[in-house]
């Protein structure tokens, strides 16, 4: 009898389980425009806390928006960060060097959930990506990436990255550009997608032109990474935080974001690994290096601001959250299934926390 009772328990447990699951699902509110904006190499007080350099992101936007205290970046340096959001990949070594040789991923296996096993840059056209799901599911994605000038710009295989300095007239990374890392995207036609910055605001005019994922990286200057700029700008927080005033209303006043678009505006990791290599989401070591933040675990807190017709202005939670939850969460607005990391057990994806208006 009691086997009976303790075996009725657990089915019902388990219905419950599958229900609030469901229910969570059906939940997340109908966002069919997703905007990424990538940040650099800045800790949470310096960006959020008082005296920020960034008045306009830390005090403009935040009050339009919801802020995530507690969202992390994945690794040091800056390369395993972007392609985490777009794979779910974690770090190996070269890529924790930002891939100062732009060489072939030497893949050896495969190992759950979904992480190639190896070394090395670019990655096989095996290797699934967001922009992959997307396409197949019927959606569309599109990166635009300021100075690159030519579509996919990236070196040649092989070949020692001439885009780690920036020069006068040229701030363009390659580094900050995770789509030119992958086989899929370089060597196909998705390659057309993967822009100068120039292209956006003719591309915000309509939602049909607007894709449902569009991800933004801005110059080795107005990204906060250098300080000073080549090209004589302060550089740093100052110069970010005029981008994002010249750009991010840009965004907000289209007419795909007002329908049902979601602004993210984050940064790829905290101030470095000799700062801040904290973790967060059960990230550990992963099978291509011990320490995925070179110091530690992690790429340290940064924060994010989500902008959404569904946040709450001025609200902010604490719930943690890192780039492999950004991405699952990304997934599961579209309904798609998650990518590597994405699919690690326990990690938080957005939820009505987020989506709390």
């Amino acid at each position: 009898m009691r086997l009976k009772y303790l075996a009725v328990a657990l089915l019902a447990a388990a219905s419950l389980a599958m229900a609030g699951s469901a229910s969570a699902t059906a939940a997340l509110p109908p966002i069919g425009h997703v905007f990424v904006i990538n940040l650099e190499n800045k800790g949470y007080d310096e960006t959020w806390g008082p005296g920020s350099a960034a008045p306009y992101l830390s005090q403009t936007l935040r009050a339009q928006g919801v802020l995530l205290t507690q969202y992390y970046g994945i690794g040091h340096n800056s390369l395993d960060n972007y392609l985490a959001q777009i794979s779910g990949q974690g770090p190996n070594l070269e890529t924790q060097a930002d891939c100062q040789i732009y060489d072939e991923f030497r893949q050896t296996g495969t190992i759950a959930p979904g992480q190639a096993v190896g070394q090395g840059c670019v990655y096989p056209a095996a290797v699934p990506t967001l922009p992959a799901q997307l396409t197949a599911a019927g959606l569309t994605w599109k990166g635009y990436l300021e100075d690159m000038g030519t579509p996919c710009r990236h070196p040649a295989i092989g070949a020692a990255d001439d885009t780690q300095q920036a020069t006068v007239g040229d701030q363009y990374a390659a580094r900050h550009n995770p789509f030119v890392y992958f086989h899929s995207i370089i060597d196909t036609p998705a390659c057309a997608n993967d822009v100068d910055l120039s292209k956006l605001p003719g591309d915000l005019a309509s939602p049909q032109t607007t894709a449902n994922l569009t991800y933004i990286t801005p110059n080795l200057c107005h990204d906060a990474h250098d300080s000073p700029c080549v090209d004589g700008e302060p550089g740093g927080l100052a110069s970010a935080d005029a981008w994002l005033r010249q750009w991010v209303p840009m965004i907000t006043s289209s007419p795909a974001f007002g329908r049902d678009g979601m602004l993210v505006i984050t940064f790829d990791e905290s101030d470095g690994p000799g700062s801040d290599s904290s973790a967060c989401c059960g990230e550990g070591p992963g099978p291509n290096t011990p320490l995925p933040g070179i110091t530690g675990l992690g790429g340290g807190r940064t924060g994010a601001l989500v902008l959404s017709k569904y946040t709450a202005p001025g609200s902010w939670n604490d719930r943690p959250y890192n780039h492999y939850s950004l991405l699952a969460s990304i997934e599961n607005l579209f309904g798609l299934p998650h990518l590597g990391y994405a699919a690690s057990t326990g990690l938080n994806t957005f939820g009505l926390d987020v989506y709390n208006r």
